[in-house]
């Protein structure tokens, strides 16, 4: 029996290598140096050297990877960004008629979701109001503006479709949209767009030809969803105070505790499309996309952002020759087939790094905060350090070992090996490759190897830095490092994950902690519920007195820097 095993062990082992031995593989490994101009591109791989002060590869890249995401663009209003892109046959719209039962035949609005066009159902509670549904019959071309887009602010929210339509910025038009939409369906016409998609509370569309490209799906007699108050007279007694915040709607009426409830539920159905994926029933043309952090394309505005958070980073100063270089670069992107030249999907190409990389680094991070004593920081700073060696464990070639005689003074240069494999893992190939790309894919692949070049110097050296002080569980020291030293390299660690994660600003991370229980959901300060301007006159304030204390000027506070909080999904709503 025992004869017999063995003759069966050896055979499988026999088989097995014979398996081995006919995979020819379809591409060898070979160092990044195969690809030409890579392992010398992007400067020195120094574990010391941080970006320049002034790079926008890593704002190019969130603002990509946050396309249609209705979380990360309530967060920075200000879009940056301009992407064609085609809605999809079969898609349902939907338009809310506020005059009555006319279909619309020209240049109107629709929403994606029918919580929010029902909105502006006007109609009173005897007669009721209309409310269309259309479905796409041709594939519909569009152009996206990102950020909060259709939030009629003065603080440049519409700055990038003022360019488009007018090429200049309009603050004083900020609530001129019929003809913000007949002058971008007059230059879109010579491109065939058929639409330009914007982020109010959720995603809507301008069409500019209701005859075409959609047919009627149903167009109905609905019960009225609100109460027409206008602004000079009392709210309904039966508001309570966090109600009153949500009543200054964008076309000036006021809701009854029912309409409240509607425009929670509104703010519900945008939470479907907060994060990755986003809104799909659009598919993006990134072979075509136009990014205002191009600073080969818009040069002007490098020098205004200088020293300012990104929270303040406008359009407006653009030059004249840069805007014209806008229009330019758009008008070549749509008369192109929405279609990208190298095939490279580049939606997934920028959120494999997401995935890739934000759990980790989230979980590093809370790691390093924790205080400790001596006993335990030891443990502590292995787990940190199996987790630097996981993320890193793909590109950690075996020659890449620190000799004999490193110190913790060392530059860590035998780490160099590991830093270059792991930052251009994602994009030498598309490097190599790199003649089939257009402007917007070569701005997407600098995006790319910026941020994957960064997060990998960091890693690698703190990587590095744990195993010279000896902290890694794959190369046990003879004897365990003093406490002290260890105290000091978690300090480090800490401030390097912690500038890291600032730099690259994933709107991943921005979420509600604790996490909201089941009768509440996470909200960032949303236009335009809450959102009013200050009242000019005494006689216009009266009505909003009790909700105006509520919130801070627009300028500044939550409204200027959003942070996540939970609010109430169900009665009594509030803020």
């Amino acid at each position: 029996m025992l004869s017999a095993r063995k003759a069966a062990t050896v055979w499988l082992f026999l088989a097995f290598e014979l398996v081995l031995t006919a995979q020819i593989p379809l591409l060898s490994h070979v160092p990044v140096s195969f690809y030409p101009g890579v392992e010398n591109d992007l400067g020195q791989w120094d574990l010391d050297q941080a970006p320049a002060v002034n790079a926008t590869g890593h704002l190019v890249f969130e603002t990509a990877n946050s396309l249609l995401q209705h979380w990360a663009n309530t967060r920075y209003r200000i879009g940056h960004t301009i992407v064609p892109g085609t809605i999809p046959v079969g898609t349902l719209l939907y338009h809310g008629a506020i005059t009555g039962p006319h279909l619309p035949t020209s240049l109107d609005w629709v929403a994606v979701e029918p919580e929010h066009s029902l909105i502006f159902c006007r109609g009173p509670i005897e007669t009721g109001c209309w409310h269309l549904t259309l479905a796409v019959t041709q594939p519909m071309k569009v152009l996206y503006f990102d950020g909060n887009s259709a939030a009629k602010l003065p603080e440049g929210t519409m700055d990038t479709q003022d360019l488009v339509a007018w090429s200049e910025m309009k603050p004083e038009w900020v609530n001129n949209e019929e003809q913000r939409i007949m002058d971008l369906c007059k230059w879109g016409e010579k491109y065939g767009v058929n639409g330009f998609v914007r982020m109010q509370m959720n995603f809507e569309v301008m069409i500019c030809d209701f005859t075409s490209h959609m047919e009627v799906v149903s167009f109905l007699n609905l019960e009225s969803t609100r109460i027409e108050i206008g602004p000079g007279k009392d709210l309904p007694d039966d508001l309570d105070t966090g109600e009153r915040a949500c009543l200054c709607f964008d076309i000036g009426l006021i809701y009854s505790r029912t309409s409240v409830h509607h425009v929670y539920e509104g703010m519900h159905s945008a939470s479907w499309r907060e994060n990755y994926p986003g809104e799909t029933r659009i598919e993006l043309d990134f072979s075509g996309l136009v990014s205002f952090y191009d600073t080969a394309l818009v040069p002007s505005l490098v020098p205004r952002r200088v020293g300012l958070e990104r929270w303040d980073h406008r359009v407006g100063g653009i030059s004249s020759g840069d805007i014209e270089r806008v229009r330019d670069r758009l008008a070549q992107a749509l008369v192109r087939p929405p279609v990208t030249t190298s095939g490279i999907d580049w939606k997934t190409v920028l959120r494999v790094v997401v995935d890739r990389y934000a759990s980790r680094l989230e979980m590093m991070q809370y790691l390093s905060n924790m205080t400790l004593d001596d006993r335990s920081v030891f443990d502590q700073a292995q787990q940190v350090q199996r987790r630097l060696r996981t993320v890193l464990l793909p590109y950690t070639v075996f020659a890449a070992r620190p000799s004999n005689t490193n110190t913790g003074n060392a530059t860590n240069s035998w780490a160099e090996p590991v830093f270059r494999e792991c930052a251009t893992s994602h994009t030498a190939s598309i490097v190599a490759h790199g003649t089939t790309l257009t402007p917007s894919e070569h701005l997407l692949l600098q995006a790319v190897r910026e941020t994957t070049h960064e997060i990998c110097r960091v890693v690698t050296k703190m990587w590095a830095s744990g195993l010279i002080v000896g902290v890694d569980p794959f190369y046990p020291p003879e004897q365990r490092p003093r406490a002290d030293r260890i105290h000091t390299l978690m300090g480090e660690w800490k401030e390097d994950v912690t500038r890291l994660i600032s730099w690259l600003d994933w709107s991943v991370w921005v979420k509600c902690r604790p996490a909201c229980g089941i009768e509440e959901m996470c909200y960032l300060p949303t236009w335009p519920v809450g959102f009013f301007p200050t009242p000019s006159h005494e006689d216009d304030a009266s009505p909003f007195q009790d909700s105006a204390s509520l919130w801070p000027d627009p300028k500044k506070g939550e409204w200027k820097r959003p942070q996540p909080k939970c609010i109430r999904r169900l009665e009594p709503y509030g803020f």
